[in-house]
């Protein structure tokens, strides 16, 4: 295998995505060789083939919530990692073929994450108008020029820059403050150290449909303390009623109190997939009760030790 194959990174393409955007944050891609890829399963491909290293793509946006076809690939595709998360403020601009004007826009293209997060402006603006999903956002409005399907397309600003559109409207993001969550995913076992400020991802699969199954799988969390800043249902597919759940939980597979969680999670369900724990994007150190420190969770085992008879370690 080549050297480049080995040290290149792929992102969902063309140039000018926000997913190239929060590629530019990764300080070891810097002067590595890029691939801009179609869609979430050939980004995992190329990692899972060795193509690339790593892939940047999108987890969680904050007006859409959790991007499903990332969290679908995590759950079927084996032995990848999370091994770093990355911020991107989201806006839009509508777009056209010169010569149209707004009122011209019967249909209109977009990736579907864009879309749901420019419903409220579209709806108000352009309320008869069609969807046509988009690979990428950039792809939305290459296509406008390719294939002159659709009539207007939501593409990030100064897409105008490269390729031949006008803008018919700007700040058309229902939400100004829009950030879209984007995970670099390794096949790497590598746990990066533990900073104070870390998050854990994991997917864990309902092992049964019961009352009481979801809550006690979440009293895993909240009898050690854990925080949850992501708890989102999918389905697994093979059945109605059965569930899988994709979390995010506050803290570090080194913090003993995750650790703890995790293990009691492993009792509770044998399908839990391990994701990672990294460093959280926005850099705020994790709160939780002294009563969970690492200490407690020691002492407690020592003293088992104690009643036991066994050595102290």
């Amino acid at each position: 295998m080549s050297e480049s194959r080995n040290v290149s990174y792929s992102f969902l393409g063309p140039t000018g995505t926000f997913t190239e955007a929060a590629l530019t944050q990764v300080v070891e891609a810097q002067g590595k060789p890029w691939r801009a890829v179609n869609n979430v399963g050939e980004a995992f491909d190329d990692v899972v083939s060795g193509r690339s290293v790593a892939a940047m793509i999108a987890i969680e946006n904050s007006v859409d919530g959790g991007v499903s076809a990332t969290q679908d690939a995590l759950a079927s595709v084996p032995d990848l990692r999370i091994i770093g998360e990355y911020l991107v403020p989201v806006n839009f601009v509508l777009v056209a073929r010169p010569g149209t004007a707004l009122a011209d826009v019967k249909i209109v293209n977009a990736h579907p994450v864009a879309y749901a997060q420019c419903r409220r402006w579209l709806e108000s603006n352009l309320p008869h108008h069609g969807h046509l999903p988009a690979s990428s956002n950039v792809a939305a409005a290459a296509s406008l020029v390719e294939s002159g399907q659709a009539d207007a397309a939501i593409a990030p600003p100064g897409i105008e820059k490269h390729h031949d559109v006008v803008v018919l409207a700007r700040s058309i993001g229902d939400n100004a403050n829009a950030v879209t969550r984007f995970v670099l995913v390794s096949r790497t076992t590598t746990v990066p150290p533990r900073t104070g400020a870390d998050k854990t991802s994991l997917i864990v699969e309902l092992p049964e449909d019961r009352s009481g199954a979801l809550l006690e799988m979440l009293e895993q969390f909240a009898t050690r303390g854990v925080n949850l800043s992501l708890i989102q249902s999918r389905p697994i597919g093979d059945a109605l009623g059965r569930y899988r759940f994709v979390i995010d939980a506050d803290g570090h597979i080194h913090d003993e109190r995750v650790a703890d969680a995790l293990l009691g999670l492993r009792r509770f369900s044998p399908q839990v997939i391990f994701l990672g724990s990294y460093p959280r994007a926005d850099k705020q150190p994790i709160e939780f009760t002294s009563r969970y420190n690492d200490n407690v969770f020691i002492g407690a085992r020592a003293w088992l030790r104690g009643l036991l008879g066994e050595p102290a370690v």
